[in-house]
């Protein structure tokens, strides 16, 4: 048994949520339902802007490992803050969770601050990100302990770590210390136009190194730049073993071992969408270190993303072995 099931790697965020109408969007040139990179004055401006706000520990390849540590699982998250007042609420959010955390904290006092989220959550539940990176964007490969990485049995990749400057070459060491341990490697697109911005290197990783392809319908017609839903799948599928692609209400698809399983979506009031992929991958890397199917970890995927947008914030609040039990997926 490996110390760790999952070490994720990816933007270490706090988000901002706060609820505003598709006017204030129009008004304060905020794309809706999509994630924009912004500058720290942007940030600011934003913020002033918003109406009451809470902060809670976000950022995606985070909230994944924070959704296995409350499941029990053996987890690790490597990502940049800054020894500031959100870099302290960041690490105390995770390693409360139960997840390792270990990343040297950049010294406060610079020209970059810990990254933040601010995230506008419309009446319909959907979400637009106005993401300042800080020093998340300068996560380098020397801030990847190759021992902790080659301890677990998964990793986890967080798409938008490609917008990063030495994001490629902290890929590139995560990966090989992985492989050259016996650990797979799992990967999500994050966002259709972080697809766009960088498809030639996603494609290159998931042919050559990738064994799980986390996406959503979007983000993998993006890839495959596909107009049929179907055909991306299909492509996906002759390039990754496992394919796990989220659709909204209509669930999720699995493709794995020559099979396709679709699992439905669990019925809730969306309040908040904010994190709704991230628990699905958590809960299903945690159903398949835990030795559960391909089909009943989408099962516990789908009832994870459930849980999460029926409330503020992209942290599970309820206890997600008790739904699994109560939906019939353990």
């Amino acid at each position: 048994m490996k110390t760790f099931q999952v070490v994720g790697i990816g933007n270490a965020m706090v988000d901002v949520l706060s609820h505003c109408d598709d006017g204030f969007l129009d008004a304060n040139g905020v794309g809706k339902g999509i994630m924009q990179l912004i500058d720290m004055d942007r940030a600011v401006e934003l913020y002033g802007r918003i109406g009451p706000a809470q902060e809670i520990s976000g950022g995606s390849a985070a909230n994944t490992i924070a959704g296995i540590a409350h499941l029990g699982g053996r987890t690790a998250y490597v990502g940049k803050v800054c020894d500031d007042q959100l870099g302290a609420i960041f690490a105390h959010d995770l390693r409360a969770q139960g997840a390792v955390y270990e990343t040297p904290m950049a010294a406060k006092g610079g020209a970059q601050e810990t990254g933040r989220c601010i995230v506008l959550v419309t009446p319909d539940g959907e979400r637009s990100m106005n993401t300042y990176l800080g020093w998340s964007e300068f996560l380098t490969a020397d801030d990847i302990d190759e021992a902790q990485v080659a301890a677990s049995e998964w990793i986890y990749l967080e798409g938008y770590r490609f917008d990063g400057p030495d994001s490629h070459r902290a890929f590139a060491k995560a990966i090989s210390a992985a492989k050259g341990a016996g650990g797979r490697v799992s990967v999500t697109l994050s966002d259709p136009f972080c697809v766009e911005r960088h498809r030639d290197a996603f494609r290159r990783m998931i042919r050559e190194d990738v064994d799980l392809l986390f996406a959503n319908r979007a983000e993998l017609l993006s890839m495959y730049q596909a107009e049929d839903f179907g055909a991306a799948l299909k492509a996906a599928a002759a390039e990754v073993a496992i394919v796990a692609c989220t659709e909204s209400e209509k669930g999720a698809h699995v493709l794995a071992e020559g099979q396709h399983w679709h699992v439905p979506a669990i019925p809730t009031k969306i309040v908040d969408a904010t994190g709704a992929g991230d628990l699905f991958a958590g809960a299903f890397l945690w159903g398949i270190t835990n030795g559960h199917g391909y089909e009943a970890a989408g099962r516990m995927g789908c009832i994870a993303a459930s849980e999460v947008i029926s409330h503020i914030g992209a942290r599970a609040e309820a206890d997600l072995k008790a739904l699994f039990k109560r939906h019939g997926a353990i």
